[in-house]
């Protein structure tokens, strides 16, 4: 699979994903000093564990020197031995305080940028949301949320550790013995890590390749379930499979080209601490036998090489999860990053909550330059009327509702709420006065009363049983074992078409908006229940701003102006009387659909 295929599978710019490490560190360090006060406590701790470690091997040393000849335990001094086992204490309660005081900072870090990609993610314009798929998005949040965790862990519990334990142990060496054990120690060092970071950042582009095939075959897999009744409409289970492991195979793939680098680095990581630890310990074998060292001074130098050997070669896998994490990282920080189409501007005011006259002023509109939806739209809709728009599939009527809600702004002309442009208000309280019945209702999987009450979170039991009611929905809750509580699965599949768009116009009404939208909201209903509810969405409209977005004219015949539109404009205007008087386009959609 090509790389851009991947990108935009989960809806990120593969390129901005593929910045710097260092600008993956950069944006993510205000997240972790927020909590500067543990931090600083905990590198405190760190220091001073590191400290105790490196003064351990310096104390048994004393105590080797200090042994008799015939080596009795008696003669030790008991100073030492006291010093030997607070150093060793010492260590493990300054490890144990730093993970105490840095517990909090990691999760809290997490929860805070986790918390701001979702509400970023929620501020983007519905152009984002259509062209992503939701399967790799959400991986990639995983992903980088997880990461998070093992960035802070091993850069606090093992990088910087290791990175002071070195200083410390090459200023002994260079301090106490001859200059050749910090040279040959510096410079397997210098060698190792040389290598480490040449190949692990030649291994990034493969984990960038496993992790590209990961997320596409997630996507794919989620996409295909939630259109699982559409797979078996066409009998397409096999086909599906045969989708699904292409991607599996490219991963699988990336995936075993990233193990067999992974097992090169690591044999040429254990060859060159080999070679270093030979070379010392052969100085050293030869120091105590030209008696320049003593035994203790091997045993101290040995007791060196181990601390420093061990959590390098523990470090040269740190540094690959890290690298790995911040691979991921970076996919959760283009999201993070992605513009925002639409913003509110600098001096933004709320909408008041009060009858509202809508102005259509010569609107243009195209989701894309080379395709016009709406051109040169312009018509009213006074404060507690109702307009109705009609026309073909295709014409630009649901655009008219998305427009409203500033899912997009127009290209040209404006929209004016009681004379002023929408662009003034701030998005928040422009939607929050707006009540929208779609055509496509999507439900959340959670319970009945949830979804009605989903409209205004703050409201009571009293207030979703009375707009289950106006919705006439009741009769049918009545009917079901668990009553509201009944869950409705998964974007609500549980339900029938109608039954779901009953729920959305209960949680439509529960919201009391300013400015109503049916947007074909008894299309799914059969005629008997679309007739039983028409008298209760016109009295849910009386006294409000209302646009009726209709496929069935009958729907429609009160409404105090109706308009029909072609190919993005108004073709005609005007009552239901007076519209079938023309004999024009309005006329011949009624005759075609009452010989149905």
């Amino acid at each position: 699979m090509r790389r851009d295929s991947a990108a935009s599978a989960s809806g990120v710019d593969e390129r901005r994903s593929e910045q710097s490490p260092w600008l993956t560190l950069a944006s993510f360090f205000p997240y972790l000093w927020a909590w500067r006060g543990r931090v600083v406590a905990a590198l405190s701790c760190l220091i001073g564990a590191k400290l105790a470690t490196v003064g351990v091997p310096l104390v048994f040393k004393g105590i080797i020197d200090d042994l008799t000849p015939t080596g009795q335990l008696l003669l030790l001094p008991l100073a030492l031995l006291l010093l030997y086992g607070l150093l060793r204490f010492a260590a493990a309660l300054f490890t144990e305080l730093r993970e105490i005081l840095f517990a909090r900072v990691t999760q809290q870090s997490i929860r805070r940028l986790a918390l701001e990609v979702f509400r970023h993610l929620h501020a983007l314009s519905l152009r984002f949301h259509l062209e992503r798929q939701t399967g790799g998005i959400s991986r990639d949040i995983e992903r980088g949320a997880r990461s998070i965790g093992v960035l802070i862990n091993y850069t606090l519990y093992s990088i910087l550790p290791t990175l002071v334990e070195i200083g410390l142990v090459l200023a002994i060496l260079i301090s106490r013995y001859d200059m050749i054990f910090a040279l040959i120690t510096f410079a397997s060092l210098g060698v190792y890590i040389v290598f480490t970071l040449t190949v692990s950042n030649w291994r990034i582009l493969i984990r960038r390749r496993v992790n590209e095939t990961d997320s596409a075959a997630n996507a794919h897999a989620i996409d295909s379930l939630m259109n699982y009744e559409t797979v078996k409409y066409f009998n397409n289970e096999d086909y599906e499979a045969r989708r699904y492991d292409w991607h599996l195979q490219q991963w699988a793939e990336a995936a075993a080209k990233s193990q067999i680098s992974l097992s090169l680095l690591n044999l040429g990581q254990q060859a060159i601490i080999v070679v270093g630890v030979t070379l010392i310990m052969w100085q050293a074998a030869k120091g105590v036998t030209e008696d320049v060292m003593s035994v203790g001074d091997l045993v101290l130098v040995n007791a060196f090489l181990m601390q420093l050997y061990m959590p390098l070669n523990f470090l040269g896998v740190v540094y690959r999860e890290i690298r790995q994490a911040l691979t991921d990282i970076e996919r959760m920080f283009a999201l993070l990053h992605a513009g925002k189409e639409i913003e509110d501007a600098p001096d933004a005011t709320p909408l008041e909550r009060a009858p509202q006259t809508i102005h259509f002023d010569a609107v243009h509109f195209s989701y894309d330059a080379r395709r016009p939806i709406l051109q040169g739209v312009e018509f009213s809709i006074p404060a507690g009327r109702t307009v109705a728009v009609v026309g073909a599939s295709g014409a630009g009527k649901s655009t008219l509702a998305r427009l409203l809600f500033r899912f997009y702004d127009v290209t040209a002309g404006s929209i004016r709420f009681n004379g002023r442009d929408i662009r003034g208000f701030t998005q928040s309280s422009l939607r929050n006065s707006i009540g929208i019945v779609p055509q496509d209702t999507v439900l959340f999987n959670d319970t009945l009363f949830y979804n009605i009450q989903y409209g205004n979170p703050e409201a009571n039991r009293e207030n979703v049983l009375a707009a289950a009611r106006a919705a006439q929905l009741d009769a049918f809750v009545a009917r079901l074992p668990e009553g509201y509580e009944t869950r409705v699965g998964e974007r609500g599949l549980k339900l029938s078409g109608g039954e779901k768009q009953r729920v959305a116009i209960a949680r439509a009404l529960i919201k009391n908006p300013s400015l109503l939208i049916f947007d074909e909201a008894t299309s799914a209903m059969d005629s008997r229940t679309e007739q039983a509810i028409q008298s209760q969405l016109e009295a849910a409209a009386r006294g409000r701003t209302t646009l009726v977005i209709a496929h069935r004219l009958s729907t429609i015949m009160n409404a105090d102006e109706i308009l029909v539109m072609e190919k993005g404009r108004i073709a005609e205007r005007g009552r239901h009387e007076a519209l079938l008087a023309k004999n024009g386009a309005y006329a011949r959609m009624w005759a075609l659909q009452k010989t149905k």
